[in-house]
């Protein structure tokens, strides 16, 4: 029963995130104003989202379309997005590399 519940989680997630980055680079002029091209938030209210777990991104892009996440901008800006331009948005910001400095 446990290898059979963590098959199905591991077979949503994996749905969950099979978008295209390069079709996502495309949708992504929505997104730019906010959080920029490289993911990396141009307003301080808005998330850095460069390097982010695609699955997780899709995830809360669609709760924003479904009205279960609220924010007014993203409520704007979700409406016109498909199924598949989310996912596609999510790849193209999740495949965005990072690095991470521990400071001194």
């Amino acid at each position: 029963m446990i290898v059979s519940l963590a098959a199905l989680v591991a077979c949503s997630t994996a749905a969950e995130a099979a978008g295209d980055a390069a079709s996502g680079k495309k949708v992504m002029s929505k997104c730019q104003v906010c959080h920029g091209k490289d993911g990396l938030a141009k307003l301080p209210d808005a998330p850095n989202i460069a390097g982010q777990k695609e699955a997780y991104l899709v995830r809360a892009l669609t709760a924003f379309k479904a009205g279960e996440r609220k924010n007014e901008q993203m409520t704007v800006v979700i409406k016109g997005l498909s199924d598949e331009d989310i996912a596609n948005v999510a790849a193209y910001y999740s495949s965005i590399k990072i690095t991470v400095q521990i400071p001194p």
